[in-house]
């Protein structure tokens, strides 16, 4: 066994027992006597076990576990593995083909032109609750591109006539700024106020120009590698965009291409392929795309992008296509007008996969 140490040789007893009522309280006896638990009727609450609350904490962390003695069930918060979309306040005027500020939030989004009875300039502010109708652009359009946030927005392109006309929003009414170099329809645009992209459209020929603003004009640069129009983008700025999908004069594409703010590079495809202005918000390594036509018909499939592949998700309660979508990444924003048969008004809002949610532990 080795030699025993510190003189405690004495305090060994036989069968290898340890006696410690020498020891001045260094060891506790309890810690040390081999005592018997066959009448032990409770034990004493562990210092960091499943707390008991009556109800359900209003702050918990993804993790936490907890038990309710009012349901008297077991509680965890966990994460959803999809995401889900819900109803949002609804627009005041139902309209297609309209823009809107991509990188709003779901609390904070723009929607301005489109199609309702005719072209319109109607403009509208959203505060995560509700639509508000706020200053007309100057030119009423609809199939146009929006860049931006709620409070400092662009509008550009869009139709009838083809128009290169560019708006500037700065939180309460439209300037007119710098024109693009193509007037075009059913293009595609995204970054900020003073540094957007644009790419696509029609004329009604199917274009691949890519114009790039920088606060005061455009400049071409290079072509998407596929000609297409009523396609989507996302991205924070000039330099990092996707455009998605879009019809390329013959079919809808599930095409993605990827600009790293000098060219166009094609990426992972969408899983199905849509066009007819489907909705899209995002980055170029987190992105979401949603709605959209495709075969057949009006769809409401859901895609997000990691930076590298599609993945289907969560579908929208509302199949349609020619709508916006505005939000910072795949996990949170919002989708607002369209068509299906008819102009929609109605606003979805987007919960993306890994946010908590609480479970019950069903027990016996």
């Amino acid at each position: 066994m080795g030699s025993i140490k510190q003189n405690l040789a004495n305090n060994i007893l036989s069968g290898g027992k340890f006696d410690a009522t020498d020891l001045d309280g260094t060891i506790p006896n309890t810690n040390i006597n081999d005592n018997s638990i066959d009448n032990v009727t409770s034990f004493p609450a562990a210092g960091s076990g499943i707390p008991s609350v009556a109800s359900d904490p209003p702050s918990p962390s993804a993790g936490d576990v907890w038990y309710n003695t009012t349901s008297n069930t077991f509680k965890y918060l966990g994460v959803t593995t999809t995401g889900s979309w819900a109803t949002g306040g609804d627009l005041n005027t139902a309209r297609n083909q309209l823009g809107g500020s991509g990188n709003g939030s779901q609390t904070a989004a723009l929607g301005f032109g489109g199609y309702s009875t005719a072209s319109t300039g109607v403009t509208e502010s959203y505060n995560g609750t509700s639509w508000t109708e706020v200053n007309d652009l100057n030119t009423g359009r609809y199939t146009l591109a929006g860049a931006g946030t709620q409070t400092a927005a662009l509008g550009f392109g869009g139709f009838t006539p083809n128009y290169a006309i560019t708006e500037s929003w700065d939180g309460s009414s439209w300037t007119e700024v710098g024109d693009m170099n193509t007037a075009r329809r059913n293009l595609a645009g995204n970054g900020a106020q003073t540094s957007a992209l644009t790419m696509g459209g029609n004329t009604p020929s199917y274009l691949a120009n890519t114009e790039s603003w920088n606060g005061s004009s455009w400049t071409e640069v290079n072509d998407l590698n596929t000609a297409r129009a009523y396609m989507a983008s996302v991205g924070a700025d000039n330099t990092s965009s996707l455009c998605i999908a879009g019809w390329d004069s013959t079919a809808h594409t599930a095409i993605t291409e990827s600009w790293n703010g000098s060219s166009w590079t094609e990426v992972g495809d969408l899983n199905t392929a849509r066009s007819e202005k489907h909705g899209a918000f995002g980055t170029l390594t987190s992105a979401l795309a949603f709605g959209g036509q495709g075969t057949p018909g009006n769809l409401a499939v859901t895609e997000s992008w990691n930076g590298s592949s599609w993945t289907e998700d969560g579908d929208l309660n509302t199949a349609r296509r020619q709508f916006y979508g505005a939000g910072p990444d795949n996990t949170t924003g919002l989708g607002f007008g369209g068509y299906l048969t008819d102009q929609l008004a109605s606003t979805e809002e987007w919960t993306g996969a890994g946010s908590p949610v609480t479970k019950t532990v069903t027990t016996a």
